[in-house]
C-alpha cells in the first residue's frame, strides 16, 4: 500500500458482515491461529474493506448509505466521452423538469441505469459494460409515479454486494440478483407482506407508490418512503417509511408517528432516507407537503428516536420541505446531519433555501449552509483542500446558486467548499451561516445575466485527486481543482438545456458518469 491512507468511512455493518464472513466461510483454525484474529480483523478492515466490501463501488443515490457522494477512487481525465445512453426515451422538449435516478456502479464495474420510458411515466432498469456501454440486461418494472407531483418524482433503484433493488407497483420493491450476468433471478417484496399484495394487486397499485429513492446497506436492508393516496385494501396503511430487512420481512410507520404530530402527511418526494455512520440509526424528513420535521428512526425496527421541526434561520417560521426538491439527508463523519430545505417567507433568501445542520441526537441545531434548496451535501476531506487552515476534519461541497431575478439575485451561480464548523455573515440575509472556503463562479455567461446554474443535485468528490465533478446547465461537465481552485478540465456533452438538477457519480475505474440532456455520458481518459 503507497503513500498516505485514505480516510474511509467505516459503517460497523461491514465489520460485522466480515465477521460472519469469516466465521461461514473460513477453514476451522487452530487456536494459535485465532489468537491473531483480532490484528488481522483490523488490518483487513483497514487495508482491504473499501475495495472488497463496496466502497469502491456506488451503491445508492450519492453513492452509500449516507449519501457523502465521496470516492476512494481517482477520477479519469476528463478526455472525451467513451459511451452515451438514453435514461429517458421520451423526455418531451423545452426545459426538463423531472429528476433522474442515479446510475450504479457496482463492485465489479457493471453501470446500472434507471430509464424513463414512456411520456409521464414507466421504467426500466438496464445494465451496461462500463468500458463500453454495451448492453448486458434489461427488465421493465411496474412502478407507477405517485400522484399529484410537479416535476416527475425519482425513480431510484439501490445495490447491494449481490442484489440490485428497485420501485414497483403498490409500494413493492422488485429484486435481481448477479447484477453483473446476463441472467439473474427476481423476485418482488412487500414491506406489508406478499401475500396481502398478490391478493389484490390492483387495490395496492392504484392507493400506494413508493415517492422516494430506495436506500440500502450491505447486509441488504432497504428504506423507502411511500405515500397511501386514498384507501388501500390493507386497513390502516397510511403513508409512511418502510424497511425490508434481508431476510425479506418488511415493517413501516407512519410519518405522523415517526415526528409524533398527526397532522403529517408524507415523506418528501425524492427524499432518499440516510444511514448513520454506526448503520443503527435512519434519518428522513416528513412532511404536511409545506413544512415538517427531520426525523431520527432506530434502523431495525423504525421505532421513533428524535425529531426536530425544520425552520428557516432566518425568519424563525416553518421551513419550506418542497416535494420539486431531490434534497436527501447526508451524515457526517462525526454524525452530525444534513438536510435542505427552502426559505419561508419565499424568497426571502433569493430562492437558494437553507442547509440545516444537526447533531447526530437531533437536540442541537447548528450553523446552517446559504444554500440548500434541491442540494444534498457532498463530504470532502479537509485534506483535499490544501489552502484550507482551519480545525475541521472534513468540509461540504454544495451547489451554491444566487437565482437572477429571484429575490435580489444575479445569477452570480457558484459552486462552493463550506466549513460546517466556521461561520461568517451571509450577505444576502446577513444570517450566520457556514464559511466559505473555496468557491467558484459557473464560466457560462446566461445571455439573460450572471452565468449559466450549476445543474447538480449530487456533485461527486474525487478525494485522491483533490477535486470535484459539477456538471452545469451550459452542457459541459466540469473538474473542478480544489488545489489551484480552477475548472482544470471540461468536457462538453451537449449544447445545454434548462433541465432539473442531476447527480455525478465516479466508476470503480475512475470514469465519470454525468446526466444532461436526457442522456447518461460516461467521461474519461
Amino acid at each position: 500500500m503507497q503513500g498516505s491512507p485514505v480516510p474511509v468511512d467505516i459503517d460497523v455493518r461491514y465489520v460485522r458482515y466480515l465477521i460472519m464472513i469469516m466465521r461461514n466461510s473460513e477453514p476451522r483454525r487452530s487456536k494459535s491461529c485465532c489468537a491473531h484474529a483480532a490484528g488481522a480483523l483490523a488490518l483487513v478492515v483497514f487495508v482491504f474493506l473499501p475495495t472488497a466490501f463496496g466502497q469502491t463501488a456506488w451503491t445508492n443515490f450519492a453513492k452509500n448509505a449516507h449519501h457523502n457522494a465521496a470516492s476512494t477512487t481517482a477520477s479519469q481525465a476528463l478526455n472525451g466521452i467513451h459511451w452515451q445512453t438514453p435514461v429517458d426515451l421520451n423526455p418531451g422538449t423545452g426545459e426538463l423538469l423531472i429528476h433522474y435516478g442515479s446510475p450504479l456502479i457496482t463492485a465489479a464495474n457493471t453501470v446500472i441505469v434507471p430509464v424513463k420510458t414512456g411520456t409521464s411515466g414507466g421504467f426500466r432498469v438496464e445494465a451496461h459494460i462500463a468500458g463500453n456501454g454495451n448492453l448486458v440486461w434489461r427488465t421493465p418494472t411496474d412502478y407507477i409515479l405517485p400522484p399529484n407531483h410537479g416535476w416527475t418524482p425519482v425513480f431510484g433503484p439501490a445495490l447491494n454486494a449481490k442484489r440490485l433493488y428497485f420501485p414497483a407497483a403498490g409500494g413493492t420493491i422488485v429484486f435481481r440478483n448477479s447484477p453483473d450476468s446476463a441472467t439473474g433471478t427476481e423476485g418482488r417484496l412487500a414491506f406489508y407482506g406478499l401475500a396481502n399484495y398478490q391478493a389484490n394487486p390492483t387495490g395496492f397499485s392504484s392507493s400506494v407508490y413508493i415517492n422516494t429513492p430506495l436506500t440500502t446497506d450491505v447486509t441488504g436492508d432497504v428504506y423507502f418512503g411511500f405515500l397511501v393516496n386514498g384507501a388501500s385494501p390493507l386497513a390502516g396503511l397510511t403513508s409512511g417509511i418502510a424497511r425490508i430487512g434481508s431476510d425479506g420481512q418488511g415493517t413501516w410507520i407512519a410519518v405522523a408517528t415517526a415526528a409524533s404530530d398527526s397532522t403529517m402527511t408524507e415523506v418528501p418526494y425524492n427524499c432518499a432516507p440516510a444511514l448513520s455512520r454506526d448503520g443503527t440509526t435512519l434519518y428522513i424528513a416528513v412532511s404536511n407537503g409545506s413544512a415538517g420535521y427531520l426525523v431520527a428512526l432506530n434502523s431495525t425496527t423504525l421505532a421513533p428516536v428524535a425529531s426536530v421541526r425544520l425552520k428557516d434561520p432566518k425568519s424563525g417560521q416553518d421551513a419550506w420541505v418542497f416535494d420539486d426538491s431531490s434534497a436527501s439527508p447526508t451524515t457526517g463523519p462525526n454524525g452530525d446531519v444534513y438536510y435542505g430545505v427552502l426559505e419561508n417567507p419565499f424568497p426571502e433568501n433569493n430562492d437558494r433555501g437553507w442547509l440545516l445542520h444537526f447533531n447526530a441526537s437531533l437536540s442541537q441545531t447548528k450553523t446552517p449552509g446559504a444554500f440548500g434548496w434541491d442540494e444534498t451535501a457532498s463530504l470532502v476531506p479537509a485534506s483535499m483542500v490544501p489552502s484550507y487552515t482551519g480545525t475541521s476534519g472534513y468540509l461540504l461541497m454544495t451547489k451554491y446558486n444566487n437565482y437572477l431575478d429571484s429575490g435580489s439575485g444575479n445569477g452570480e451561480n457558484k459552486i462552493a467548499i463550506l466549513d460546517p464548523n466556521a461561520t461568517e455573515t451571509d450577505p444576502i440575509t446577513g444570517v450566520t451561516v457556514m464559511n466559505e472556503v473555496l468557491t467558484i463562479l459557473g464560466p457560462t455567461p446566461n445571455p439573460s445575466g450572471g452565468v449559466k446554474e450549476w445543474c447538480i443535485n449530487s456533485a461527486a468528490v474525487d478525494i485522491p485527486g483533490k477535486s470535484i465533478m459539477a456538471n452545469s446547465e451550459d452542457g459541459n461537465l466540469y473538474r473542478w481543482d480544489l488545489t489551484t481552485n480552477t475548472l482544470s478540465q471540461t468536457v462538453a456533452l451537449t449544447a445545454g438545456i434548462g433541465e432539473a438538477y442531476t447527480p455525478t457519480v465516479i466508476g470503480v475505474d475512475g470514469t465519470v458518469y454525468a446526466i444532461n440532456d436526457a442522456m447518461l455520458f460516461a467521461v474519461g481518459n
